[in-house]
């Protein structure tokens, strides 16, 4: 018989992927559905903040992300996938997400990640290494257009990153690390 811990483990994994994946489908059909996220996020974004369309279409380039995150009580992971458009070539790099923290918290919750860059050399560094650490503090209260979150902004030298909850109920403080890296099979 399990332990509670390992039962509550597996629950945990099990959910988190069963949020984050993208199922099943061809390449080009994996491909058009991200940027169909891409697409839907920019919206909601554009309508929170309008101010933001005009900073990435000047911007060399942007990405946007969705991530699933969960936090039972002291740990906190999530996985996701998204896509770095480049604004002066128009190429897109299909890329996946996982994160992993410790702090206080209790939730489940389903947000988007939008990164605009300030210079190539910013953009570049992302698609090629994209690691990053960093806290998060948030409450969140949102089923379809019901409901509030608190929304993040934060400016990480020359990135700008604003995070906003699509769906979930979550309360939560953490220390999490993040890794981003390119899709081979959708690049």
């Amino acid at each position: 018989m399990l332990s509670l811990r390992k039962s509550l483990c597996l629950a945990f994994i099990f959910t988190l992927t069963a949020c984050a994946s993208m199922g099943s489908g061809t390449k080009t059909e994996k491909q058009q559905e991200i940027l169909k996220m891409k697409d839907s996020a920019l919206t909601q974004l554009f309508a929170q903040k309008p101010d933001t369309r005009s900073q990435i279409n000047s911007a060399p380039g942007y990405a946007v992300f969705s991530n699933a995150n969960i936090n039972l009580i002291f740990m906190a992971a999530g996985t996701g996938y998204g896509v770095v458009k480049d604004m002066r070539t128009s190429k897109y790099t299909y890329m996946n997400m996982v994160e992993g923290g410790i702090g206080l918290g209790l939730g489940v919750k389903d947000y988007r990640i939008v990164m605009v860059f300030h210079t190539v050399d910013a953009m570049a560094h992302f698609v090629n290494n994209g690691w990053t650490f960093g806290g998060n503090a948030d409450a969140s209260a949102k089923a379809s257009d019901k409901g509030a979150s608190v929304e993040g902004e934060a400016y990480y030298g020359d990135v700008t990153v604003y995070t906003f909850t699509k769906s979930g109920l979550a309360l939560q403080a953490t220390v999490k690390g993040t890794k981003f890296w390119k899709d081979d099979d959708l690049n």
